[in-house]
């Protein structure tokens, strides 16, 4: 389903902000929308659940309303060096079972697991298929070590590159983002394991993100940051994981708005919800009322003693606690009576099929971006000497070590895979980037130069500060300052300055340098990126990240990575961020959307990426130029042609463009995407469908999703770049058929 839902349609003339414009309203049908499943299993579970709340002590209740405790997380990062599974609530006498949370997203944060690339790497990969087998994974190794709740499906927005935690989301467009999140809750649920959707809602900030109040208007909410989240609960998630930050003055552990009304009236979630750890509930009778069913790790807010002493205020009633405690219930006994297709043995971790799919994800994921004269791949034929420098050339790295760490049976650096691919007639050289002097001497002799330019977990990631205060300028975390966690968000957009020194002492030497980027999400390079050779995007890639580029280097895998996010020539292009600031003012533009608004032309654009061969469009054909309220569904096809001389993969990118409008609106957005291989010569015809419920605006004064009477643009291609583009057109008119 599309953001929407189901709907039907009136033609409304409306004085939208003083401009006139004639628009179809969609009216949501929220008694109909619901999580998809079979209504005899509902209607039994629901009766069940009825049975056992009704049979509950107020103890009972109250003991299904949070973690029990974060103990285990903290014993397994102490003796065993990852954390074990948490669980909440369950009970012997009434037959039901306790929730067991693995975290994520880069793969399951229990035992010696397999590490995946960090999310923004599969966003790159642009491979909804590719994300479902990957979700597949994690929902067998989470049940392998135990656990029965995933908290991998992480889809808030990248709003600004400098947030810490920008690698554990797909990207920039919330259309990526919902597509690849609701193909992960797919997988992770084949395997009878809960996906939680995190974090609702409009985290974007990491430092301060414990207090910080974000404000946005209604449609900034609901056009840019609420749809990814629906398509995640239209996708079948289970349970949904609220934000720290407050939203419109309120916490969003508290957020009657958010919770209740869009999530459960409006969208038909029947799931349960659980706080952020530790610090995402601060008040036991808002969270109560606003719909947090559960307090994790543990119970601070939601003990018996402060549950019974607002009961018998009259604060609560008995009725606000079964409305909490009865969609646990019954979440918990449909996924506990789903069969089994399968055993999941402690052997599954980090399994060889699992590890070769953390490979092919690391080698879909990288994005070339600049290949001067074809430098890359490179010929070991002809390579005697190839000199390997930088950061992380012998370091493993990838990515976060907080939340979201996981600790696989191995990491394989650049320089692993490099050294263990060449043959004994070529000689690896290496210096430390600390010691330029040899950097420079090794270079000398290299045929070929190899930099890991790279951010670390010290310089970007999840910030934890032990008491969850403010996060304040020039201080890091305890745990930070001792390398246990991360730094929180970046500093700056450029590399750090150790390995901008390894890049200009290398480019005095050689025009051909290979500069490999390693990072959560968009680094800006104007200082040296004309001077570079070739520039590979390859993000943390996981534990086989270094066998992966390795392949790409020596072109046994044609690299088939697109940005999923925009690359500024420079910070100020991009839109306010401070990650120490109190409140601040989400808008409705930022990314490309914001680029084109502003006619800015960025250093590589949202859904840029290079390939080996060459690829063509060619021959679009629009099928419905004029959608109705019978003929609602826009049909096109284009041929793509591997027009090079070798086989590759590319990802045509199909954007709807708004230029008509008479409302402030982006000039286009994504609204479908194909990931699609080809041989040398080969051409295939890619076909798209859009709903007309995609191409609604939200009208805050009557609250309806609404559709414009106009001509719209259709642009398809390899990236968003309009220029680039086959362009049609299509219509809907107020004479179409439409009824008032």
């Amino acid at each position: 389903m599309s953001v929407l839902g189901k709907w039907s349609c009136v033609v409304i003339l409306l004085d939208y902000k003083s401009e006139r414009a004639l628009l179809c309203a969609l009216r949501v049908n929220t008694d109909k929308m619901a999580n998809p499943q079979n209504k005899e299993s509902t209607k039994h579970q629901t009766s069940r659940a009825k049975q056992i709340l009704s049979a509950m002590s107020l103890q009972e209740k109250v003991h299904e309303m949070s973690g029990n405790g974060i103990w285990p997380t903290v014993k397994g990062m102490m003796f065993k060096g990852h954390v074990l599974p948490v669980k909440a609530g369950g009970s012997q006498k009434h037959a039901l079972p306790s929730i067991s949370f693995t975290d994520g997203p880069r793969g399951v944060a229990v035992a010696k697991s397999t590490s995946f690339p960090v999310t923004m790497a599969r966003g790159a990969s642009w491979d909804i298929e590719l994300e479902k087998r990957i979700g597949e994974v994690m929902g067998i190794e989470a049940r392998a070590a135990g656990a029965n709740y995933s908290g991998a499906v992480c889809v808030n927005q990248l709003r600004h590159p400098a947030w810490g935690r920008a690698q554990e989301t797909y990207g920039e467009d919330s259309w990526l983002l919902g597509e690849m999140g609701g193909a992960l809750v797919k997988g992770i649920q084949q395997h009878n394991v809960m996906a939680c959707v995190k974090h609702f809602a409009l985290n974007n900030i990491e430092n301060n993100r414990f207090h910080v109040d974000v404000q946005a208007d209604e449609r900034t909410l609901r056009e840019v940051y609420l749809p990814h989240f629906k398509k995640c609960i239209d996708a079948g998630a289970a349970t949904v994981m609220s934000a720290y930050n407050k939203f419109r003055g309120e916490y969003c552990g508290h957020s009657h708005y958010l919770l209740i009304e869009i999530l459960r009236n409006e969208w038909g979630f029947t799931g349960f919800v659980t706080s952020d750890w530790l610090w995402g509930l601060k008040d036991t009778r808002k969270g109560i009322l606003a719909g947090m069913h559960i307090e994790m790790p543990g119970a601070k807010y939601y003990t018996f003693k402060k549950v019974k002493k607002l009961l018998d205020k009259g604060d609560i009633t008995m009725q606000d606690i079964d409305r909490l405690v009865l969609p646990v219930i019954q979440t918990k006994l449909e996924w506990a009576e789903r069969k089994d297709t399968q055993d999941y043995p402690a052997s599954l971790l980090a399994s060889d099929s699992h590890t070769q799919l953390a490979r092919e994800t690391a080698e879909k994921s990288m994005v070339l971006l600049k290949n001067r004269d074809a430098l890359l791949p490179l010929n070991q034929k002809n390579i005697r000497k190839l000199a390997i420098v930088g950061s992380a050339a012998k370091t493993p790295n990838d990515g976060d070590r907080a939340s979201s760490k996981v600790v696989p049976p191995y990491i394989v650096s650049p320089f692993e895979g490099i050294s263990n691919y060449v043959d004994s007639n070529t000689e690896i050289l290496y210096a430390s980037e600390n010691r330029l002097e040899d950097v420079k001497a090794v270079c000398k002799e290299a045929d070929a130069v190899v930099i890991i330019a790279a951010y670390n977990h010290k310089e970007e990631g999840e910030f934890i500060h032990l008491l969850g205060g403010k996060g304040k300028p020039g201080k890091k975390p305890i745990l930070a300052k001792i390398g246990m966690l991360s730094n929180g968000d970046r500093n700056s957009l450029e590399l750090p300055e150790r390995d901008l020194k390894v890049i200009e002492k290398v480019t005095e030497i050689t025009n051909k340098a290979i500069v490999c980027l390693v990072g959560g999400s968009a680094i800006t390079m104007e200082s040296w990126k004309e001077k570079a050779g070739a520039i590979l995007m390859t993000f943390y890639g996981g534990m086989e990240g270094g066998n992966a580029l390795t392949n790409l280097l020596f072109g046994e895998v044609n690299p088939s990575g697109k940005l999923p996010f925009t690359i500024p020539e420079q910070a100020n292009d991009l839109p306010f961020f401070d990650p120490y600031c109190d409140s601040i003012e989400y808008g409705y533009y930022h990314g490309y959307a914001l680029m084109d608004k502003k006619g800015k032309k960025p250093a590589f654009p949202f859904g840029f990426g290079l390939s080996y061969t060459q690829f063509s469009y060619a021959n679009l054909q629009v099928h419905t130029p004029l959608l109705t309220a019978k003929n609602n569904i826009l049909k096109l096809n284009i041929t793509v042609s591997n027009t090079g001389k070798v086989a590759g993969e590319e990802v045509t990118q199909l954007y709807i463009g708004f230029e008509q409008s008479k409302i402030d609106r982006p000039l286009k957005l994504l609204r479908g995407f194909r990931k699609t291989h080809l041989h040398p010569s080969e051409e295939k015809t890619i076909s798209f469908e859009v709903s007309i419920e995609d191409l609604a605006l939200y009208n805050p004064e009557d609250k309806t999703w609404q559709i414009e009477h106009m001509e719209y643009t259709i642009y398809v291609g390899g990236s968003s770049v309009t220029e680039q583009l086959l362009k049609g057109y299509f219509r809907v008119d107020a004479g179409s058929g439409l009824k008032t």
